[in-house]
């Protein structure tokens, strides 16, 4: 793995080289997705069903588009004899205890002039949950996206997820959408699901807000229903950080770096280190775990393209590169994680001492792991309860509260020419 002398020019160039892998910069692919998005629009079911036929070689139809409770019994057959189901299980309960802590609730302010001032905390009524298929199945992902969802007390969670040719979806993905209580799965993947979901067909309802991973084609047909309906954010692919000192185990730090490297060929593992020891013993083992690792062919293309190990001169510009980097997942494995951990500003998770390894945030832990990526958690933050609910404000006045302020909201709005908003106050106050 390449060791490069951290310097203000190395670092634009880091920079400009990890945001080529933003959704944002695929053009070519947006008419293609735009095409399928309109198509669906358009003609619903029918285009669906072609789409589904087209990329997964599955007949999908009216009849069978929806998972029915057979389907999800012989998942959990299935599932049951790997042990998955209660691994699944426990992680839910800290989940559910995590997200539990983020609710939000309905408040009331009345003041004694007859002013009541509140904010009306509402779930959204119906949520759209996307679930990747194709090369790996990930029900962690499933827990992660519906679990907030339910916590927040949505009405309606539905989920979406590509079948195979046979017509079937991952097994461990359907016990996982049962357990963390998803009401409806159709088999649909890719473009025309996120179309589905944002415009409704005659048997996929319109939601509210659509959540989920998926690849680029998913990625950017979210961006484009943006604003017909809510969405979650435009994920790039994964990345990890690890900000490390002298006292840090080599060993561990190149098992973290290649957890993540081996998602896709696009995703970034970086180490910024104020030792030069632990750089280089670093590289060394990421060179034999490679000729250990299954995927180790995803993980050399990842590294070569998008993987760094950064020597700084001392901690302070080591900390500062990491929130310029702002990672979606950052590990600190330091002397003091904890002090180092009030010195960062921008990052998507943040994994304290070396026993704090990203996969327990991905599987185990609690908190979410779908987590802002390409520089965005310098103003995004991890799926959250937040995220499926939305707030109204409340504001009721009396006579004798209005009366002492309603010459001021009179000449505030005179002062921008609204007279028909000043009336609507002036009326009130007719001798």
């Amino acid at each position: 793995m390449r060791i490069v002398n951290l310097n203000e020019e190395n670092k634009k160039n880091i920079l400009e080289n990890l945001l080529k892998r933003s959704p944002n910069n695929y053009d070519e692919f947006e008419g293609r997705v735009k095409s399928i998005l309109e198509d669906v629009k358009t003609r619903k079911d029918e285009a669906v069903f072609e789409y589904t036929k087209n990329f997964d070689k599955a007949d999908i139809n009216a009849s069978n588009i929806v998972v029915t409770d057979e389907e999800i019994k012989e998942a959990y057959e299935i599932v049951e004899k790997t042990g998955l189901v209660e691994i699944i299980r426990k992680s839910l309960v800290n989940i559910r205890e995590y997200h539990e802590k983020q609710k939000e609730h309905s408040w009331f302010d009345s003041k004694p002039d007859g002013s009541i001032l509140g904010q009306k905390v509402t779930p959204l009524q119906r949520v759209g949950v996307y679930v990747p298929g194709g090369k790996a199945a990930y029900p962690s992902s499933v827990l992660m996206n519906v679990v907030p969802a339910k916590v927040a007390g949505v009405d309606e969670v539905i989920m979406t997820t590509p079948p195979n040719k046979e017509g079937k979806v991952n097994p461990a993905t359907l016990v996982a959408a049962k357990e963390a209580g998803a009401d409806i799965i159709y088999k649909v993947g890719g473009a025309q699901a996120i179309a589905a979901l944002a415009y409704g067909t005659e048997s996929i309802p319109k939601v509210d807000k659509i959540v989920g991973p998926g690849n680029i084609y998913v990625a950017l047909a979210k961006k484009s229903v943006y604003g017909n309906v809510s969405i979650d954010s435009i994920a790039g692919p994964s990345e990890i950080l690890v900000l490390a000192d002298e006292t840090a185990t080599p060993r561990y730090v190149a098992a973290d770096l290649l957890s993540q490297a081996e998602h896709d060929e696009m995703a970034s593992a970086i180490l910024i280190t104020t030792s030069k020891e632990l750089a280089e013993k670093v590289s060394d083992e990421i060179d034999g775990f490679l000729k250990e690792l299954s995927r180790s062919e995803i993980i050399s293309k990842s590294i070569d393209n998008y993987g760094y190990i950064l020597l700084a001169d001392n901690m302070d510009d080591a900390i500062a590169t990491a929130n310029e980097i702002a990672s979606e997942h950052l590990e600190i494995v330091t002397k003091n994680p904890f002090d180092t951990m009030t010195k960062i500003r921008n990052a998507g998770a943040i994994f304290l001492g070396e026993y704090s390894s990203e996969p327990l945030g991905d599987y185990f832990a609690g908190p979410n792991h779908v987590l802002p990526t390409n520089g965005t958690a310098k103003f995004f933050s991890a799926l959250c309860v937040n995220d499926f609910i939305k707030k109204s404000s409340i504001i009721s006045y009396s006579r004798e509260a209005l009366e002492p302020i309603h010459e001021d909201i009179i000449s505030f709005a005179n002062a921008e020419h609204l007279t028909a908003h000043a009336n609507s106050i002036k009326v009130r106050f007719e001798k």
